[in-house]
C-alpha cells in the first residue's frame, strides 16, 4: 500500500495504482493518438450556441488630419501632442479590436472615418437607432476642445446600448471622466494599455452573451437562493432581470432517464483513461466507477444540447439519496474544465455567477460550501465537485487526485490540489442585480480523511475581512487571479450592484 505524498501521515491511503489502473483498463486508440489534454474536448461538438451573434460598433473621436496642432488647437499646443500619430494609432487600435473580435466570435462594425463635430455626431446618433447595435465601443483621442462634451452628447443619446469608452493616456483629466459618473450602462477605461481595448470588447460581448444564455436547472425543490416556482414539477422558463439569462427548469427524473440512454463507448473508456492516467492517485474509485462517472458526463451533455442549453445545474442531493443516481462530482469536474456551466443544488445563482467568469476569464470558479475558520480568521471553502483547468480551460491542468463523493463514498470526484500563496477572487451573485466580491489569497489544502467535509478543501485567507463570522451566504467562487477591477468594470457596464465580500 502507498501513501499520496499530496497528503498528511494520517491522510489517505492509495487502494488503486495509476500504472496498474489504465494496464487493466486500457488505453484506447483515440487516447493514445491525441493529446492528453485535448483529445477528450474534441470527441463531442461544442456547446450549443446562440443563433446569432453579439454585434458591436467601434468609433473614434478625433478631429480630421494627422495632426492635432495645426488647424485645431493653434495656436495653443496640448495633449495628446503635436507628436502624437493619429493613423498609426488609430491602426494600432484596430487591429487589437479586429483580433479580439475574431476571437471572441463578434460581428465588430469599426467606422474609420471620425467623429469630428456635431454634425458627423448626430448623423451617427440618427443611424444608430435605425440599426441598433448591441454595443458601442467609443475611442478618444483628443483631450482638447468640445471632445468629452461630444462624447457626454453620444451617451445621453444612444438609448440603452451598453458602451464601454477607451481613453488612452494623453486624452483624459479627472475631470473629463468624472463627467460620465451619471451615465447608466457605460464604463470609461483610462489606460496607457491599448490591450485593454480586447477587454473592453469582452465585457461588451459579455453582457450580450449573459442575456442570451439558457440554463438547465433539474429540480423538483423550491431551495432559498434562486427564482421560486408555483409547481416544480413542471418544465417552465424564466428570464432573470439585468443579466437577462434564461433559467429552464425541469423535473430531476430527466437526469436519471438520460443515465440509462448512455452506453458504455470508446469515447467514454478513452476519457476514463485519461482521467486515470493523469490522476497523481486513485483512492476509492474502481474501474467501473470511473466509466460509470464519464457516462453522466454524456447525460449532462444530451440534455443540454435537446434543450438549446450553455449550462446545468441539478438538485443531485434528493436523487442521490433516492438512490436514482450517484454523485455526478467528476462529469461536472469535466464540464466546468471545458467551459461550460456546471452548478451542484440547482444553486441559479451560483450557476450565472459560473456563466460569467467563464466568459470574462476563459476560467472555471470553485462553488464551495463556506466554512469559518474562526480560531484564525480565515475560510475554508469545500465541495466534491471542482474543475482541474484552474489557470484557465487552454492551460494545464492541476494536480488531482481521484476519490469518492465524500458524504456518500460513492461515486467519482476530483480532490484539486490548490497552488498555495495563489491570489484569488471570491464572488457570487446574490441575485441577478448583485453580487457579492472580494480577494484573498490560498494558504493550503486541506486532506480528507483526517478532516470531514467534501474532497477538494481550500483554506484561504481574506482581503479586508475583520471578522470571517460577518461573511453571508454559500456557494461563492473561488477563482484563480485578482479579478476585483475587471468584475468591478463589468458589473458599472452591465447595471450589477457591488457588495464587498
Amino acid at each position: 500500500m502507498k501513501t499520496c505524498k499530496n497528503c498528511s501521515a494520517s491522510g489517505c491511503p492509495l487502494t488503486v495504482n495509476r500504472r496498474r489502473f489504465l494496464t487493466t483498463a486500457g488505453a484506447t486508440a483515440a487516447a493514445a493518438e491525441m493529446g492528453l489534454l485535448e483529445f477528450a474536448s474534441s470527441l463531442l461538438a461544442a456547446e450549443p450556441k446562440p443563433a446569432k451573434r453579439p454585434s458591436i460598433r467601434a468609433v473614434f473621436l478625433r478631429p480630421k488630419g494627422d495632426r492635432f496642432r495645426v488647424g485645431v488647437l493653434k495656436p495653443w499646443p496640448g495633449w495628446p501632442g503635436d507628436a502624437y500619430d493619429v493613423k498609426g494609432h488609430q491602426r494600432r487600435y484596430t487591429e487589437i479590436l479586429t483580433g479580439a473580435a475574431k476571437r471572441l466570435g463578434v460581428d465588430l462594425e469599426i467606422i474609420q472615418a471620425p467623429l469630428d463635430s456635431m454634425g458627423t455626431i448626430n448623423s451617427f446618433l440618427e443611424n444608430l437607432k435605425k440599426t441598433t447595435p448591441d454595443g458601442l465601443l467609443i475611442t478618444m483621442m483628443c483631450m482638447e476642445g468640445p471632445s468629452w462634451g461630444n462624447v457626454k452628447h453620444i451617451l445621453n443619446n444612444r438609448g440603452k446600448i451598453p458602451a464601454v469608452v477607451f481613453s488612452p493616456m494623453g486624452t483624459s483629466f479627472l475631470g473629463h471622466i468624472r463627467k460620465t459618473l451619471d451615465c447608466s450602462g457605460v464604463f470609461v477605461g483610462a489606460t496607457q494599455d491599448d490591450q485593454w481595448l480586447a477587454f473592453g470588447l469582452r465585457m461588451l460581448a459579455t453582457v450580450w452573451q449573459m442575456k442570451n444564455t439558457r440554463l438547465c436547472v433539474l429540480s423538483d425543490r423550491k431551495w432559498s437562493w434562486g427564482p421560486q416556482r408555483d409547481d416544480p414539477s413542471k418544465t417552465e422558463e424564466q428570464r432573470l432581470g439585468v443579466v437577462g439569462t434564461t433559467l429552464r427548469f425541469m423535473p430531476a427524473k430527466r437526469f436519471p432517464e438520460e443515465i440509462k440512454k448512455v452506453q458504455e463507448s470508446d469515447q467514454i473508456r478513452a476519457i476514463a483513461d485519461y482521467y486515470a492516467r493523469e490522476a497523481k492517485a486513485i483512492v476509492e474509485p474502481k474501474k467501473q466507477d470511473i466509466l460509470d462517472a464519464v457516462r453522466y458526463y454524456f447525460a449532462c451533455r444530451r440534455i443540454m444540447t435537446a434543450e438549446n442549453c450553455q449550462g446545468i445545474s441539478i438538485n443531485c442531493i434528493d436523487l442521490i439519496a433516492a438512490d436514482l443516481i450517484e454523485p455526478p462530482c467528476l462529469a461536472f469536474s469535466r464540464l466546468r474544465d471545458e467551459g461550460i456551466v456546471a452548478a451542484c443544488e440547482a444553486d441559479t445563482n451560483a450557476a450565472i455567477s459560473s456563466r460569467l467568469v467563464h466568459l470574462l476569464f476563459d476560467r472555471p470558479g470553485f462553488m464551495q460550501d463556506a466554512c469559518p475558520n474562526t480560531v484564525n480568521n480565515t475560510l475554508m471553502g469545500a465541495h466534491c465537485t471542482c474543475a482541474t483547468k484552474l489557470d484557465g480551460f487552454d492551460k494545464p491542468h492541476a494536480p488531482f487526485i481521484l476519490r469518492t463523493h465524500s458524504e456518500t463514498d460513492t461515486g467519482v470526484a476530483t480532490q484539486v490540489l490548490w497552488r498555495v500563496g495563489q491570489k484569488i477572487t471570491v464572488m457570487k451573485f446574490t441575485g441577478p442585480g448583485s453580487i457579492v466580491l472580494g480577494t484573498g489569497r490560498v494558504l493550503g489544502n486541506i486532506d480528507n480523511p483526517p478532516a470531514g467535509g467534501c474532497r477538494t478543501s481550500v483554506e484561504v485567507e481574506l482581503d479586508d475581512v475583520p471578522d470571517i463570522r460577518q461573511m453571508e451566504g454559500i456557494h461563492q467562487l473561488f477563482i484563480y487571479g485578482d479579478l476585483e477591477r475587471p468584475i468591478k468594470a463589468y458589473c458599472e457596464l452591465a447595471g450589477i450592484k457591488v457588495v464587498h465580500i
